[in-house]
């Protein structure tokens, strides 16, 4: 790809298990001037997803003006191949060796990069958000499934093979609950949405009281991670329960990344990070009970600054890196909407 002059629109493309969103993020930084969003529909052809991005892509273009916008930054859950644009699997979307960033790219007329997800929410955090001024910070989205990012000096940790910084599924029980994976005792099987949700409905039918039973009598799908924190803030013992060993699961895969990057800033967004204080306080003191002290001592664990656009903003920014080289942290993000 040629180089492009600074100015113009990146327009970002965040693909999660729930929900896509697509934002028109400025070359230079900062909270996108307009997202729109649509459901995943996970179980729909790739094709059709990839057209349903493009319509969307196109609708912000009409509000900027589409000479511009200079190209499409795409996160999207692993792992993939970064290089060639594919996404290799995604448990969640049943997603196997699909052609992502050209199929984007044709389809748009516009130049495209693929990245993480969670690499791109991590990246938005560094760059503008809550992780800003660090030099090691890794993020966590916590939502359909649990995404991981590690930024190190101002570059997203990859791997060898694209796929570090792959937090939710690191062990956190020897044998322990299925994940979709493939794997068992995955920290997504315990602490992402769905599994906050599945863990609450079955001990409810196991005999909990909870204000929670009500629809799980009904109807146990009915009952979501959101109602469990929501639940949870309003006193209701059980819920709290739950939020609390979810909040401790969690403290154990981050006493793990503390003792392993020793990071002066871990940023938690996703939908289940706002349960707020209520899962932070207990999430904090699990990881500073298993960390060693001088790592915990110098790290932060925070609330996203940008919890419901990180990917988005990110994937923006991940596109600006790979085709124009420059971005710098430390851009205000006191205008965010948060």
């Amino acid at each position: 790809m040629d180089r492009l002059r600074p100015g113009g629109w990146i327009a970002g493309v965040d693909i999660g298990g729930t929900n896509l969103r697509v934002g028109m993020v400025p070359f230079e930084g900062g909270p996108p001037a307009a997202v729109v969003q649509a459901p995943t529909r996970p179980n729909g052809d790739p094709a059709t997803v990839v057209t349903r991005i493009v319509a969307m892509i196109r609708e912000l273009m009409a509000g900027v003006g589409g000479e511009g916008v200079i190209g499409v930054g795409i996160g999207a859950p692993g792992p993939l191949d970064r290089d060639s644009g594919v996404v290799l699997e995604t448990p969640n979307l049943g997603w196997r060796n699909v052609p992502l960033r050209d199929m984007v790219a044709s389809e748009s007329g516009l130049p495209a990069v693929l990245d993480n997800d969670a690499n791109c929410a991590a990246f938005a955090e560094w760059w503008i958000g809550a992780g800003r001024g660090a030099d090691r910070v890794i993020g966590l989205t916590l939502g359909t499934g649990i995404g991981g990012g590690v930024v190190l000096g101002g570059e997203v940790y990859r791997g060898a093979s694209d796929a570090a910084g792959e937090v939710g599924h690191m062990s956190v029980a020897f044998d322990g609950r299925p994940c979709a994976c493939g794997s068992r005792g995955c920290v997504e099987a315990y602490a992402s949405g769905p599994a906050i949700a599945a863990r609450a409905a079955e001990g409810i039918a196991r005999g909990a009281k909870s204000t929670l039973s009500s629809p799980v009598e009904a109807d146990p799908s009915r009952i979501t991670a959101e109602a469990v924190c929501e639940a949870a803030v309003a006193g209701d013992h059980y819920a709290t329960h739950v939020l609390t060993e979810t909040a401790r699961i969690l403290g154990v895969a981050l006493a793990n990344l503390i003792n392993l990057f020793n990071p002066e800033v871990i940023v938690i967004g996703g939908g289940v990070a706002a349960a707020g204080e209520s899962l932070f306080k207990p999430l904090r003191a699990e990881a500073e009970r298993r960390a060693f002290r001088s790592a915990t001592a110098v790290c932060r664990i925070v609330r996203a600054d940008f919890p419901g656009t990180g990917g988005v903003i990110g994937a923006a920014g991940i596109f600006k890196r790979a085709v124009h080289g420059g971005v710098q942290a430390g851009v205000s993000a006191s205008s965010a909407s948060r």
